[in-house]
């Protein structure tokens, strides 16, 4: 009987180990900055102007909600091969001019922390997103495609900005 329940106690042990360790593994990040030729305050009047989005948007177009602080907001997510599914996202920070936080998920199993970043740079503005994704299901999906997505993003911003 004792050497059962010291299995037991052994596999709850390594169990709790290894949901651990899959969940300090599953962490992966996306980042991309561009200088646009324009200033923080033309780029976050697009950035807050959801209604305009699916003209410069093809990633994350904004379909419920307002984009402020503390709210929930459903995005659509269109993925390369055209698939698209609904997000959910609470808008955790805007900073006017400098920061657009917004962040959703289920704890512990997918998190992900969206990021649009206003630095001024002269008479331009360097615009930087930037993604954290936290979780157990990270180790398992398969984001390659996300860094360009995002990388493409910024440069459909620049032309429909300076347009």
């Amino acid at each position: 009987m004792a050497v059962l329940t010291s299995k037991r106690i052994m596999a709850v042990g390594v169990s709790i180990v290894l949901v651990l360790l899959f969940f300090f593994l599953g962490r992966k990040s996306v980042h991309t900055e561009l200088v646009i030729e324009a200033s923080p305050r033309q780029i976050w009047e697009v950035l807050m102007n959801k209604e305009e989005y699916e003209k410069w948007n093809r990633v994350l177009i904004p379909i419920k909600g307002e984009i402020e602080q503390g709210n929930k907001l459903t995005y659509k997510l269109v993925q390369p091969d055209g698939n698209s599914i609904d997000i959910g996202m609470k808008a955790t920070k805007l900073i006017p001019l400098k920061l657009l936080n917004q962040r959703g998920g289920f704890p512990g199993v997918f998190t992900y922390d969206h990021r649009y970043i206003l630095e001024p740079v002269g008479n331009n503005t360097k615009v930087t997103i930037h993604e954290d994704f936290k979780g157990i299901a990270v180790l398992f999906w398969d984001m390659g495609w996300v860094q360009q997505a995002y990388t493409d993003l910024n440069t459909s911003l620049r032309q429909h900005i300076i347009q």
